[in-house]
């Protein structure tokens, strides 16, 4: 049988883009949690404590792994999977779904339609996964509890500056790069070669993008709060942002971009691989029912 040709725009239905987006990622969650434990440990350092003292200093990632697993067993490593599933899930489901609807109105064929769709998708995804962020079960019932509704969004004006910017660039970098890598014709045609090196230019892109946002995203979601659920370091994205750049330098912004890499790499790599693959097989059903 001749080999069908990867899906173009509207070839995938957005309802199944929410599927097939949202099972890509969480596939690439498992994967890369370890990664992610390891990176908030180091963004988190040298932020003062209520008590006073500062968060422990890590002299590398090799360090910070080995203190994790020390103090916690290797499902340390694995914190917080439960809930980043859930976050990847909704999430990355809204946004596919949105930037598959951007495709089949052909908007991502105007210029510079890709990086708006891919904004405005990320944009609606973070606002929508924000609140599985906090994490789950019981971290959502005393939340809600102390702080009611709006607690559950509480750190969304970090979320979504940092999730517009990550999709946008992820996005317009990855469908630019596959279709530089398919002009070149390295691989054959409809390889997942060319996904893969889509994904590993687009990778980059997003660390570099995304590393300073992650670093106020992380800080504004795990600062203590007050009977008011009112943040105690900070009053918002742009008052951390000034703090951070102040206290400690204009580069703590990019503190842990080595491992903030370690993850948004192999996780920006898996995620496209995977979902572009889910796309081509889900097309080649739809076309020959295989």
């Amino acid at each position: 049988m001749e080999r069908a040709r990867p899906p173009g725009p509207g070839s995938v239905s957005p309802h199944v883009d929410l599927v097939l987006g949202a099972t890509a990622c969480c596939l690439a969650c498992v994967l890369t949690n370890p990664l992610e434990v390891i990176k908030t440990r180091l963004q988190l350092q040298g932020e003062l404590r209520p008590r006073g003292t500062y968060r422990r200093h890590y002299r590398g990632v090799l360090q910070a792994l080995g203190a994790v697993s020390r103090a916690d067993g290797l499902r340390g490593l694995q914190k917080g999977l439960t809930a980043g599933l859930l976050y990847q899930g909704l999430m990355n489901g809204v946004r596919f779904y949105c930037y598959s609807h951007a495709e089949d109105r052909g908007l991502t064929q105007r210029p510079g339609g890709t990086v708006a769709a891919g904004a405005i998708a990320g944009a609606l995804g973070a606002f929508v996964g924000s609140p599985a962020y906090l994490g789950v079960s019981s971290a959502f019932e005393t939340i809600y509890r102390k702080q009611g509704l709006v607690g559950l969004w509480r750190g969304v004006n970090g979320a979504v500056p940092r999730v517009m910017v990550g999709s946008a660039v992820q996005l317009a970098t990855f469908a630019s790069a596959k279709e530089w890598v398919e002009k070149l014709k390295w691989f054959k045609e409809g390889s997942w070669m060319v996904a893969l090196a889509g994904g590993m230019i687009s990778s980059v892109a997003v660390a570099v993008a995304m590393t300073p946002f992650d670093v106020v995203s992380t800080r504004l979601y795990n600062q203590p709060v007050d009977e008011r659920g009112m943040g105690k370091h900070y009053q918002g994205f742009l008052d951390c942002f000034v703090q951070i750049s102040r206290k400690e330098g204009i580069l703590a912004l990019y503190k842990g971009i080595g491992p903030a890499y370690l993850r948004l790499g192999p996780h920006t790599i898996l995620s496209l691989l995977f979902w572009d693959e889910l796309r081509k097989l889900t097309y080649r059903h739809q076309q020959h029912g295989v």
